[in-house]
């Protein structure tokens, strides 16, 4: 349904039946919830640490094996970032995919490419979102750190990094 639709008919509603529509989505689904959650409490930390969260289970699980499922990983940056998290909250969230999967390399060994690509992605990503949130120098460390931590890793994975660091840098 056309935005301008729903509009025309929500204008239709009194308070008290959009209050009942709102509680019905709160209680059908869990992305309205944690969008509220968000909002209503301004519980940014908690919206961050569940996605940070859900990233290191799938690389440093407590129990088991690693999946080191990338999907879920992404999934759980993408999730974040639909919910409309402040510059520093993303940003931070986007480094961090980025620093648990150098940090799982460095533990397990080289991986393959696909994992290599999808973390620079992330981190050119990043990158570029920290320029446009004009927080560049306040991630500057951080994304140097993370270079850093990568050059004893194949696959052209340092030099990639290396080389989007100094794009921005």
């Amino acid at each position: 349904m056309p935005t301008r639709n729903l509009k025309k008919y929500l204008k239709t509603l009194s308070k008290e039946e959009l209050i009942k529509h709102i509680l019905e989505l709160d209680k059908k689904f869990k992305p309205v919830q944690e969008y509220y959650q968000l909002y209503v409490n301004n519980d940014v930390s908690g919206t961050v640490g569940k996605a940070k969260k859900v990233i290191e289970q799938e690389f440093f699980p407590k129990r088991g094996e690693p999946k080191m499922r990338l999907s879920v990983a992404r999934k759980a940056v993408t999730d974040a970032q639909k919910l409309g998290l402040p510059p520093e909250a993303m940003a931070d969230l986007m480094l961090f995919y980025v620093e648990i999967g150098v940090e799982f390399t460095c533990d397990y060994g080289d991986i393959d490419e696909p994992f290599y690509n999808s973390m620079e992605r992330m981190y050119l990503k990043a990158l570029e979102y920290v320029e446009s949130a004009g927080l560049l120098p306040d991630f500057e460390t951080r994304a140097r750190r993370i270079v850093d931590k990568t050059v004893d890793i194949g696959w052209g994975f340092h030099e990639t990094l290396g080389d989007y660091f100094y794009q921005f840098y």
